[in-house]
């Protein structure tokens, strides 16, 4: 590696505070990962593995420094004794198998518990049990094999609740019921938030890029969008819940809503120029990672050995109320809700690190 390389490398660390960029290689299986831990102030770090395959090398450091700072401010405005880490395994998701997932599993054993990974995208519940055969360091288990099972569910939970807190801080009424919501990607978790908001009597409106997954639902019940209709209507809320970057400055323009608020991570790329158009055409923005964070804290009570679904559903209830201080905050600073909900998962680190 270059000294232009390295350097490059170091600034990547630097400017967002990171402790730690891992990369692990295995020539013979193909594996080429990357590991980052963001900030292990209240904890060690915790976040998930995604395989994916990339355009470049670049393109997956990119990813894994932003995911692994996210889940650093969101274990903190949960209110969990967690860091931020996140790791992404390079490649097309076929060639993984157990050999594949059980040397990865031996990376994750040299971090000797600094690190703990779960389930993301491409990554099944059968990797997750063949990482827990070489390493401790794995949650987001089956109940048959002793975790929590599916995180999915207190994560639709808690986006659910967001979306009644902002329109309770918008309208005065939190109630959805004839709303009309666009819920973009429904897999797992968008799929579970579609019955809470069916149960509520919302309006729903759909797209999945992947059409199996929108094949479970009774076309009766939700409306089925193509990707070219997607922003042809007008929304009370927004839900991005694939992946990243669904907020752009391509799509800002097109997206015509009150309330963006949705289960995706890292939904705002190129935040300079969506922030400030937000602001300007009145959209309220809830930050992915103050209302998807039911996942994170079903995951961190089993890393803490604490098996209580009841204890993740309440305090996964707690997201209302957070996302109402975020917008307090927000609103008495002059600063946007992203900035906001930043500033106070910083306020909890550094209040811990100076200590």
């Amino acid at each position: 590696m270059s000294k232009d390389q390295t350097k490059s490398i170091f600034n990547y660390l630097n400017e967002h505070e990171h402790e730690q960029l891992i990369y692990c290689h295995d020539k013979e299986l193909g594996l080429k990962a990357i590991v980052g831990i963001h900030n292990t102030a209240l904890g060690p770090a915790m976040g998930g593995t995604r395989m994916w395959n990339y355009t470049s090398d670049e393109e997956a450091l990119n990813d894994v420094i932003n995911l692994s700072m996210a889940m650093s401010y969101k274990s903190s405005l949960a209110g969990l004794n967690a860091g931020g880490g996140k790791a992404v395994i390079i490649g097309d998701p076929r060639i993984k198998n157990e050999k594949f997932i059980r040397r990865y599993a031996e990376f994750l054993n040299d971090l000797k518990g600094k690190y703990w990974t779960a389930q993301d995208v491409n990554m099944t519940s059968e990797d997750i049990v063949n990482i827990k055969k070489t390493s401790r360091y794995v949650v987001g288990l089956p109940k048959e094999h002793g975790g929590l099972g599916d995180s999915s569910v207190p994560t639709a939970y808690g986006v659910y609740l967001g979306m009644k807190s902002a329109l309770m801080n918008v309208t005065g009424k939190d109630s959805l019921s004839d709303k009309k919501i666009l819920i973009q990607g429904v897999g797992k978790v968008g799929g579970k938030l579609i019955d809470y908001l069916l149960e509520e009597g919302s309006k729903i409106y759909a797209y999945d890029i992947n059409k199996n997954n929108l094949e479970k639902f009774n076309r009766s019940n939700i409306i089925i969008l193509k990707e070219e209709d997607i922003f042809k209507n007008r929304y009370d809320i927004y839900s991005p819940c694939a992946l990243g970057g669904a907020v752009n400055k391509d799509s800002v323009d097109q997206i015509e809503c009150d309330i963006i608020a949705g289960a995706a991570n890292n939904q705002i790329s190129d935040e300079d120029i969506v922030l400030p158009k937000l602001k300007e055409k009145n959209i309220l923005y809830i930050p992915d990672f103050l209302i998807n964070a039911g996942g994170i804290i079903s995951v961190y009570h089993e890393q803490i050995n604490d098996l209580d679904t009841k204890k993740v559903m309440d305090m996964t209830s707690d997201i209302f109320d957070k996302v109402t201080d975020v917008l307090k905050f927000s609103s008495e600073n002059n600063i946007s809700t992203f900035q906001a909900a930043v500033q106070l998962a910083k306020d909890r680190i550094n209040k811990v690190s100076e200590k």
